[in-house]
């Protein structure tokens, strides 16, 4: 697992060992930040369920002026600290750990992001709950970008009746990106 643009570029990253994360492949995240390329000099970044840290690392390499790190994982948020001094991005770094629902909360007010991506554990409906705490939350605008990286066969019908519309979808073998933006 590498940073693949941007002035990181090739550094390695670590990742925790076993099952507890899913390192998002290098062929999956640049097709990601060719979506993303456009909207990442200066913005604010929040990475939910970071595991590793590598996409909020990589749109920091990419431009991004500034990335939080939320993770629950005591193993992932200590692996996340060693890359983001690793790549010497701590200046633009803020890494919490806890889960992503009290740090939503405990943002609130403090921070408005460009860009929100999350990767939850598939098939324990976290998505929908935290799209569901995003929706009232003051950490997101109707500009914000928000992508959810999720198993294939994720249901996301009720995300019109949260104010969101699915702006696109992006399918891979075994996963896929959904971006949506909330009608603020």
């Amino acid at each position: 697992m590498r940073i693949i643009a941007g002035s990181a570029r090739s550094l390695p990253l670590k990742t925790i060992e076993g099952m507890d994360t899913r390192p998002t492949t290098d062929r999956i995240k640049e097709t990601l930040f060719n979506m993303l390329n456009p909207f990442l000099a200066g913005c604010e970044f929040l990475d939910l369920f970071s595991g590793s840290g590598q996409i909020g690392l990589e749109a920091i390499s990419r431009g991004a002026k500034h990335a939080v790190f939320v993770e629950n994982n005591k193993k992932a948020v200590n692996c996340i600290e060693s890359n983001v001094a690793f790549t010497r991005f701590t200046e633009q770094s803020t890494v919490m750990h806890m889960d992503a629902i009290s740090a939503i909360h405990r943002m609130e007010g403090k921070h408005v992001f460009d860009i929100v991506f999350m990767d939850p554990p598939y098939k324990k409906g976290l998505e929908e709950e935290v799209l569901r705490i995003l929706s009232d939350s003051s950490i997101i605008n109707e500009d914000t970008i928000i992508i959810v990286e999720a198993s294939l066969d994720t249901d996301f019908s009720y995300a019109r009746e949260l104010g969101y519309e699915i702006t696109k979808e992006k399918r891979y073998k075994t996963n896929m990106h959904v971006f949506l933006r909330h009608d603020a």
